[in-house]
């Protein structure tokens, strides 16, 4: 049997939504599809504005500079997460500072943030992980208290909600991606998604080379001006009919996604050796990812083991501050995050897609018994 990390949930209103864009011959860029997905994304959130953008990283570095974060400011951010959280930060000629995080969520800590905070820190910026809330309602509060802006890295969580309110809602503004990995996807592509009147505008001029524009661009006699320094970080009219087909399953992949982790669940939660994720009081994952734990020192044997019998298993994520680029830059070294080194070596992301089946399902959890009860001995020693 061969399983993949993920397949992506599609249909053909997917197919007839980008053949529409394409068959009417014009407005490919800047077509009406982008404000319709800019107005169901806000709606689904719970917001009043979202910006699109062609990436989730170029939403991130957006969202950076439209609070004008620059030198001399600090971000505090996870390094247990995707480098492009820690980047933006660079992108902006700030300073990434790493706090670490904590172990029921795997979300930034809120007691060790605060202790980060200096008079520079100017953003706090979290991640919700896998697709489970973070302590996003303390790190808003420790933002409040000490005026400093919050914006969430919701990259995997479109649709996670924490007491009923879906994330994204919480922050200043907060990111949204769509890439091939994310629970809906138009293959690369991203939001900001805010209530922020004053982001929102100067989200549309940082996107679009600081244009203001009186009609469209490219309507005949259309007059423009550009007002700041800007970026071309606009999102196709095609990739934006997508979003919208795809959004409008976006519920429905998440159901599906939470049956087939519970199944995960069910089957793995008495193998010695193994943590499952758990779902936090008043927490709804989308299980964008499915990460167990894995002690006694037998991740990466695992992993390879799994491997070998065709399923497709990954590492979300090693520490940020022990890249190469990051010990270049920082002189970071280990023991600067105990916690995040530590689950980082153990973590391990299985399959997990709405189209996943029964069969699928109970092989990975036989291979992962199979393996863990021959190593018995080395788990009963930690």
């Amino acid at each position: 049997m061969r399983i993949p990390l993920y397949r992506i949930f599609w249909d053909d209103d997917d197919i007839k939504a980008v053949v529409s864009v394409l068959s009417r011959g014009t407005y490919w860029t800047m077509g009406p599809e982008i404000e319709e997905l800019e107005r169901a994304l806000a709606e689904y959130v719970g917001v009043r504005y979202a910006v699109t953008f062609n990436s989730g990283t170029s939403a991130l570095h957006a969202a950076l500079l439209s609070l004008k974060v620059g030198p001399g400011d600090e971000v505090i951010v996870p390094s247990f997460t995707f480098i492009a959280t820690a980047n933006a930060a660079l992108f902006v000629g700030s300073t990434p500072i790493f706090a670490d995080i904590e172990e029921e969520t795997l979300g930034l800590d809120p007691g060790d943030v605060e202790r980060r905070i200096t008079g520079r820190t100017k953003v706090i910026m979290p991640i919700h992980y896998g697709g489970t809330p973070c302590k996003i309602e303390e790190l808003k509060e420790v933002a409040e208290r000490k005026g400093i802006a919050l914006i969430e890295d919701a990259a995997e969580a479109l649709g996670a909600e924490f007491k009923g309110r879906k994330v994204g809602s919480f922050g200043d503004c907060a990111i949204v991606s769509f890439c091939g990995n994310k629970v809906i996807t138009t293959g690369e592509g991203g939001a900001v998604v805010t209530d922020s009147r004053e982001i929102y505008e100067r989200l549309k001029l940082i996107r679009s080379h600081g244009r203001i524009e009186y009609g469209g661009y490219f309507e005949a006699g259309a007059r423009v001006d550009y007002v700041e320094l800007g970026y071309n970080w606009r999102m196709s009219s095609i990739t934006a009919a997508l979003g919208l087909s795809q959004l409008r399953k976006l519920d429905k992949a998440i159901e599906l996604r939470r049956k087939k982790a519970v199944k995960l669940t069910s089957g793995l939660a008495n193998i010695k050796g193994v943590l499952t994720p758990k779902e936090m009081v008043d927490c709804r994952s989308i299980y964008q990812m499915y990460t167990i734990r894995v002690k006694g020192g037998l991740r990466d044997p695992l992993k390879r083991f799994l491997e070998g019998k065709g399923i497709t298993v990954k590492v979300y994520f090693e520490p940020v501050h022990l890249t190469t680029l990051y010990r270049k830059l920082f002189s970071f070294k280990e023991g600067l995050l105990p916690i995040t080194e530590a689950v980082s070596k153990e973590v391990l992301t299985l399959p997990i897609y709405p189209s996943m089946t029964d069969d699928e399902i109970s092989y990975i959890i036989t291979c992962i018994k199979e393996f863990m009860e021959e190593h018995e001995d080395e788990i009963s020693k930690v």
